[in-house]
């Protein structure tokens, strides 16, 4: 993964130099979390020296809903989102994959818990990144000892700065014990999903995956490895409530996200999940995954938004 920062951000309604994007200490969304982000990937793509935007479309639609959720009013559209990010990706000028992030925030400064009748602001940056998890291939997991936040304590399918202790406790705890991830269980027992990652189940040729309703990010990569698991690997996938006990007898486990793409989960709590090597569904769909991100498939083409107006050459 590279270590380089980013040079630029979106700030105050102008690309600036990365360091003059600060906010006090007092800031509101600083002290008490209120605040939503985004996660979107930007692929390199060698062969066209070009960087295409994996779906902002739909990343920036959720972010603006998670916004609303918060009662944020936020003037803006995923249009304008989208045009901002793209000038600010061409100023920054990357040849490699890189991380987006959205962030809405409360620029108030003051003290006071509410959400309401205050100011609020947008800023983006991006910057170089590679794999969340470091072995994709066979991620080592555990049943964490927390439950996901449920929808009528803090809504999970909002991407929300504060709810992210969470995810915290839950990543903190596995990497502790030995483990590169964690599976997490709603309130009622059932899967929810990992630290910050969608989770699928693969027994018998079927796949399995809990539903929206189940304390879960409503994720863009997890909708987006569903179509093309029933439209081109033409397997069959439930949305379903899914039993702890069902995750030691699957055949394959993975997860999905924006930023761990996808990782075959070849452990649970030290039980190999088949014969502990990734699976052929998974091989199969991270294949055509990558080649999807990064504009390889013309049918998905339209999924990909081109950062450069005019394809670079070496030269250049």
């Amino acid at each position: 993964m590279s270590t380089s920062r980013p040079k630029y951000a979106y700030f105050g309604g102008d690309i600036v130099p990365f360091e003059e994007a600060n906010v006090s200490i007092l800031n509101h969304t600083f002290n008490y979390g209120t605040g939503v982000f985004g996660g979107i990937r930007g692929y390199w793509n060698e062969d066209e020296e070009q960087m295409f935007v994996f779906r902002p479309q739909d990343h920036f639609i959720r972010f603006l809903d998670s916004a609303r959720l918060l009662s944020f009013e936020v003037d803006e559209t995923p249009e304008h989102l989208i045009e901002v990010l793209m000038e600010l990706l061409r100023t920054e000028a990357w040849r490699e994959n890189v991380y987006i992030r959205p962030l809405a925030y409360i620029s108030s400064e003051r003290i006071g818990v509410r959400l309401h009748g205050l100011d609020y602001a947008v800023a983006i940056f991006s910057l170089p990144f590679g794999q969340y998890v470091s072995n994709e291939e066979g991620t080592a997991v555990t049943f964490s000892s927390w439950r996901r936040i449920d929808d009528t304590m803090i809504p999970a399918r909002g991407k929300i700065t504060g709810a992210y202790i969470n995810s915290a406790f839950i990543k903190t705890d596995a990497e502790r014990a030995g483990y590169d991830e964690a599976i997490v269980l709603n309130q009622d027992g059932h899967l929810a999903e990992g630290s910050a990652e969608n989770v699928f189940v693969v027994r018998k040729g079927v796949v399995y995956t809990p539903p929206v309703t189940a304390n879960i990010l409503e994720g863009i990569t997890r909708r987006t490895l569903m179509h093309l698991m029933r439209e081109e690997l033409k397997l069959e996938v439930v949305e379903r409530d899914i039993d702890r006990s069902e995750v030691y007898l699957a055949d394959e486990v993975f997860f999905c996200g924006t930023g761990v793409q996808i990782a075959a989960v070849t452990s649970v709590d030290r039980r190999p999940i088949a014969d502990g090597k990734m699976g052929p569904i998974v091989q199969d769909l991270r294949d055509l995954y990558f080649k999807v991100v990064t504009g390889r498939v013309d049918k998905y083409r339209h999924w990909n938004q081109p950062v450069y107006e005019q394809v670079p050459t070496k030269s250049s």
